[in-house]
């Protein structure tokens, strides 16, 4: 049993395909093939169930998936810990937001890369959910979570940072003249929103939905700054993390509204798997975030 086997079963099992899971790891289909039959041959078990096209995880090779992840992940840790030295080798990935790889993460991410140049670091920008499925899934080692705070038990939370939002226009808005702006102020604008299952998009609708209001109507798009120019250009007011707006606001570009509804909590979470293994490279990374971020 190869860690090569061991890679490419783990592949194939994610992508349920051999023939993406060839042209994924670089090598042909019949290699691909070849492998998992000599791993089904040495464990005495059919791992996939193939059906034409399309195969499935049997009941064996769903039990020993769990087993192929850790006999890597051990086998990984062997290499890194005998080829210990005083320079730090590996890759580090990270998944975190667009608002957290746009305003918080740069520095961090610059001066651990200037104090450790032969880490490869790999950056993957997705939203709260998906950064969480990547870490069940061992495909980041730590993620960055703007959101409500995670209780669940099978991750760990390493740094917790408030995150203000603020509600925002341009100047001469008619809501910039009132002393609050409520849920119900809200019902004659458009609202430009991240997409769905945006952490303060959830709190700004659930503000007005437990208000019984709704706005004039909604303009969505997935990107920060597209929502700031929209916002900019007097399209609509928008919700977002004071951190990516703080520019504009001292230039005068947008307006804080003085929300008087519900407050907004979020937090932002530096989190991993309880069942990563944490290297020296990700522990190196995990202290020095909380070094940089928490001041």
């Amino acid at each position: 049993m190869e860690s090569r086997q061991l890679n490419t079963f783990i592949t194939v099992a994610k992508l349920n395909n051999f023939t993406k899971a060839a042209a994924y790891l670089g090598y042909s289909q019949s290699a691909i093939t070849a492998q998992i039959q000599l791993l089904e041959k040495e464990l005495e078990v059919h791992l996939f169930e193939r059906l034409g096209k399309s195969i499935s995880l049997t009941a064996e090779g769903e039990k020993f998936l769990v087993y192929a992840k850790k006999i890597l992940e051990l086998h990984d840790e062997a290499k890194n810990t005998l080829a210990a030295s005083d320079v730090l080798k590996g890759t580090l990935t990270i998944g975190a937001n667009e608002s957290l790889c746009a305003v918080r993460l740069p520095h961090l991410l610059k001066e651990f890369h200037e104090q450790n140049q032969a880490v490869e670091i790999i950056l993957k920008m997705e939203n709260n959910n998906k950064c969480q499925t990547l870490l069940k899934e061992n495909q980041v080692d730590v993620a960055f979570i703007i959101g409500q705070k995670i209780n669940a038990s099978e991750f760990i939370t390493e740094l917790e940072l408030p995150e203000p939002l603020v509600l925002l226009a341009i100047p001469g808005h008619p809501l910039t003249t009132k002393n609050r702006v409520y849920p119900e102020d809200i019902a004659d604008n458009t609202v430009i929103v991240a997409e769905k299952g945006c952490s303060y998009r959830n709190l700004l609708e659930k503000s007005l939905d437990d208000a019984g209001v709704a706005p004039k109507s909604i303009m969505e798009t997935g990107s920060i700054q597209t929502i700031k120019q929209l916002t900019i250009s007097g399209l609509g007011i928008t919700l977002l993390p004071r951190i990516t707006v703080e520019e504009e606001l001292n230039r005068k570009q947008l307006i804080e509204l003085h929300w008087g509804g519900a407050p907004f909590n979020l937090v932002t979470q530096m989190v991993y798997h309880r069942d990563k293994w944490v290297s020296t490279v990700l522990r190196t990374f995990l202290d020095l975030a909380k070094e940089i971020l928490e001041y």
